[in-house]
């Protein structure tokens, strides 16, 4: 089966399990009948989906950044701050999820489990780095891997407020977002390059 046919299957059956997800959670007898729905059998569920349920939560994620990625599309980023293009991506990612609030929710709960944190957590780093790619962001030396590791911290901790943010057009999560991508990434990013510097000077006077 192709790559490209087996993210489609994916897909579809991710999307046919949403509407149950609301109330059942996310449980393999709900992909089960998800699966049904589209007309998939069994065997390909289980070929598409390997690990069962993290594969099943990895696609919705995935889903997720594609979506949001494809509502950027007609966005100028080159005309943007890059704290604006991140906070622009960010915020689109969750109007593209606003639609499935207890779907993220169930999800959250899911890997919070201590032996599917690592994985969650390079769920969350794939989409740092879209967001940071989409941005414009080229680092290939020690800023690439402290951006992306900045911003899931980011994503992770608005999120959790996005979800009980029940203000007119996300306005606690904007001012949360704002405070997080002043105070941490770029503040960050600044002590990243300053204890580089110092590291670098150490380095001289060894020498």
């Amino acid at each position: 089966m192709k790559k490209d046919d087996v993210l489609q299957i994916r897909d579809e059956i991710i999307k046919a399990a949403l509407p149950d997800i609301v109330f059942d959670g996310w449980h393999w007898e709900t992909i089960e009948r998800a699966a049904e729905k589209t007309g998939q059998s069994q065997a390909t569920l289980r070929a598409v989906f390997p690990a069962g349920l993290m594969d099943v939560l990895d696609g919705f994620s995935d889903l997720a950044d594609r979506q949001m990625l494809a509502a950027l599309g007609d966005a100028p980023p080159e005309d943007m701050r890059i704290r604006d293009r991140i906070r622009t991506c960010v915020l689109t990612r969750f109007e593209v999820l606003a639609a499935h609030k207890e779907a993220v929710r169930a999800s959250a709960s899911f890997w919070a489990l201590p032996s599917r944190k690592p994985r969650g957590a390079k769920m969350v780093w794939r989409s740092a780095d879209k967001i940071w790619n989409w941005a414009g962001d080229d680092a290939r030396d020690y800023n690439h891997y402290t951006k992306r590791g900045l911003l899931s911290g980011i994503l992770v901790s608005t999120m959790l407020v996005w979800l009980d943010d029940e203000s007119v057009d996300m306005s606690i999560t904007k001012d949360f977002l704002d405070r997080r991508i002043e105070n941490v990434l770029f503040v960050g990013q600044t002590l990243g390059r300053l204890n580089l510097g110092r590291f670098m000077k150490g380095l001289k006077k060894a020498s």
